[in-house]
């Protein structure tokens, strides 16, 4: 199989990850690497895969006059950043919700692969190792001349043909092809992102985003409890005898 100059393709990586560092427990995920004539997006499968849930729903909702609660049906990403590369220069753009908007930030960390001469198979395609240094860790990456696309999931690029394989090699993340697909509507945003306004990005350096979201991770309720009046505080929530106030106070604890 050779692919090459096919433009708007899906590729499909299954994600094997530990979610805490030094722990043996592992959880998986898909991811997508879209890739159109000048631009990749890299991104949760979820992040696009609710879009006829909601589509449908929308619509429900616009017939009927009625709100539906949709989110039992809803399956949650496993990660909310997306990364977007422009063709030809690769310039690579990580964006992801920090509060209530959406931030993010060029990465110009530069990927020196060191390429092996060893071969292999992997998903029946044969494949080439190559090996970088890259955000504090060693990776070993298999990449294949048989689709010619230098780019690969998450940040990786800059090799000879797709990546096929690539993880870490403590195995905190490992991506693995297992699928491509050819696609006719190709859109950077999908529906979800597009009404949540994943449009209308603040690009700031590496420096702030990391220290924003991190404070972010750390009490999410930050910007809303700065919004909330003394007498909205005194206010019970539907159904229960705790107060708004007790409620954030619970929130910032935890």
């Amino acid at each position: 199989m050779h692919i090459h100059k096919i433009m708007q393709l899906v590729f499909f990586y299954e994600l094997t990850y530990k979610p805490k560092k030094e722990s043996s427990k592992t959880e998986k995920a898909i991811g997508i690497l879209d890739i159109a004539e000048k631009v990749s997006i890299y991104r949760d499968y979820n992040l696009v895969a609710q879009d006829s849930i909601l589509i449908q729903a929308a619509e429900k909702m616009h017939k009927s006059g009625f709100f539906y609660d949709i989110g039992k049906t809803m399956k949650w990403p496993a990660f909310t950043f997306k990364i977007k590369k422009e063709y030809p220069e690769m310039k690579t753009i990580l964006i992801d919700g920090i509060s209530q908007k959406y931030f993010g930030y060029i990465d110009t960390s530069p990927q020196n692969w060191k390429i092996e001469n060893e071969m292999d198979k992997v998903t029946g395609l044969s494949v080439q190792k190559a090996i970088l240094d890259f955000g504090g860790k060693k990776w070993i990456a298999w990449f294949t001349n048989e689709i010619s696309f230098q780019d690969g999931p998450y940040k990786f690029h800059g090799l000879p043909g797709l990546i096929v394989k690539i993880e870490d090699v403590d195995k905190n993340y490992s991506w693995v092809l297992t699928g491509v697909k050819k696609i006719s509507d190709f859109s950077e945003l999908s529906f979800t992102e597009k009404i949540s306004g994943f449009n209308d990005v603040n690009i700031i350096s590496k420096d702030k985003f990391e220290k924003a979201y991190n404070a972010f991770r750390e009490d999410p309720f930050a910007e809303a409890r700065s919004r909330i009046t003394p007498q909205m505080r005194t206010q019970k929530m539907p159904g229960s005898d705790i107060t708004v106030g007790d409620l954030l106070k619970q929130q910032k604890k935890g």
